[in-house]
């Protein structure tokens, strides 16, 4: 005998406790699940609350917004307690976001700044397409398009010499792959022929840029040791950030080579730079490195240099880490394909190296835009020196004209340091295609 039930005589289910769902719920499962968590709780909550209390309370309700000089910032002045004097940052502020930089010349500053951000967006932005083109014009076209810009100089010749170089390097490659393709079989002519073509090409080029030939149009010349302010701090965080990760997977992959020598120098470097705080690679590269060459670059050149290396070397280990952390199988997979070592590692394995470390790469990243102001100690003055800079002016000399300075610098760099932390959250996310949805 069966028995058979109606829709209308099935149960419907019951809503859950009001005390399980919801805000309420959310907190008693995370903030007072325990007597211990809920202490913990309520300690660490008045801690942030007296924290951002006291950064609200200096920035914005007891600030002064408006004013000429010192006397704005004076409590005996404003008959009250005074927090943050923005006037001075108002006053100031050109100083620090361009340092010296000349005030007529400004705008190219400006140019830079708008340049980067259209290139940038699109860049990271992944459902836009065009990736390559973009990435060509980003870390090819635009660091020439800068220079020209923030130095001055010949507005033609740097692309010149950009194209010479670049020809030289790709008619190296191809003589190269022409020589192994005679060790393997016959020679490939085309190899030859295209490669003596672009070394011509290239040395060409070379020799009209050094005819001066097209010295005019020409901007006019703002040496680096006007620079200053934001623009240093980008600059050096911006060409250290670029310069680290393919230097650090060089590093990373000449420490893992089996050719003893490439070993031994990449270790060295490594373990060299990585043993030295990074204020002592600044003053190798500012005073030292002058006496290995024969023309001594630019102090901001060597700077960069400096910083380039410096966070390469560490850049390496982080890389080195995701390496090791690949399966042995995936590397005998790509052997069994028949891929070549290059296309292994291009293909294979780097590709998820690098997805396994994207934190400890962003890390990187943040801790090198932080130590760009170290590079106020060998001269160069970045948004903190202009900041400090601003203190020495007597019209602005007040108990709280240090804080608000610090204050405005702090606001900037965790601006800086939070869209790169997010983003890179952003990306995580969305390469950890092996998480649950």
């Amino acid at each position: 005998m069966t028995t058979s039930f109606t829709r209308s005589e099935l149960l419907q289910p019951m809503a859950p406790p009001a005390s399980l769902v919801g805000p309420v719920g959310w907190m008693r499962a995370n903030l007072f699940s325990s007597p211990l968590q809920a202490l913990l709780t309520l300690v660490g909550a008045y801690i942030a609350y007296k924290l951002v209390w006291t950064f609200v309370d200096f920035t914005i309700i007891r600030a002064v917004w408006t004013g000429e000089d010192r006397d704005a910032c004076l409590d005996d002045k404003v008959g009250r307690s005074v927090g943050a004097c923005w006037p001075f940052v108002w006053a100031k502020f050109g100083q620090f976001m361009y340092g010296f930089y000349p005030v007529e010349e400004r705008w190219r500053v400006n140019l830079t700044y708008l340049a980067a951000i259209i290139l940038l967006i699109p860049l990271l932005i992944p459902s836009l397409p065009y990736k390559a083109l973009n990435a060509i014009l980003f870390f090819g076209a635009f660091p020439i398009l800068a220079f020209n810009l923030l130095y001055g100089g010949s507005i033609i010749n740097p692309w010149l010499s950009f194209i010479g170089w670049v020809a030289i390097l790709a008619a190296i490659g191809v003589l190269v792959a022409y020589v192994m393709s005679r060790v393997e079989g016959p020679p490939n002519q085309l190899f030859l022929q295209y490669g003596l073509a672009g070394l011509a090409v290239g040395i060409v080029l070379l020799l009209v840029v050094r005819t001066g030939i097209f010295a005019y149009p020409a901007l006019p010349i703002v040496e680096t040791r006007q620079w200053g302010g934001l623009l240093v701090t980008l600059v050096v965080a911006t060409t250290g950030i670029v310069a680290a990760l393919p230097i650090g997977v060089a590093l990373a992959l000449g420490r893992r080579s089996k050719m003893p020598i490439i070993r031994f120098l990449s270790v060295g470097l490594i373990e060299m730079v990585r043993g030295v705080p990074l204020i002592t690679v600044l003053f190798f590269a500012t005073y030292m490195l002058p006496l290995f060459l024969e023309r001594s670059p630019d102090a901001m050149v060597r700077v960069l240099v400096g910083v380039s290396i410096f966070s390469g070397a560490y850049m390496a280990e982080t890389i080195r880490g995701g390496l090791q952390a690949i399966p042995k199988g995936q590397f005998e997979g790509a052997m069994a394909l028949g891929l070549n070592y290059p296309r292994m590692m291009s293909l294979i394995v780097m590709p998820q190296a690098l997805k396994l470390v994207i934190p400890g790469i962003v890390n990187s990243f943040i801790g090198l835009f932080k130590d760009t102001t170290l590079v106020s100690i060998v001269a160069i003055f970045d948004l903190l020196g202009g900041i400090r800079a601003g203190f020495t002016d007597p019209q602005w000399a007040t108990p709280v004209t240090l804080y608000t300075g610090f204050a405005f610098a702090g606001i900037i760099y965790f601006a800086f340091c939070y869209f790169m932390s997010r983003y890179s959250i952003f990306v995580e996310n969305r390469l950890n295609t092996g998480r649950r949805r």
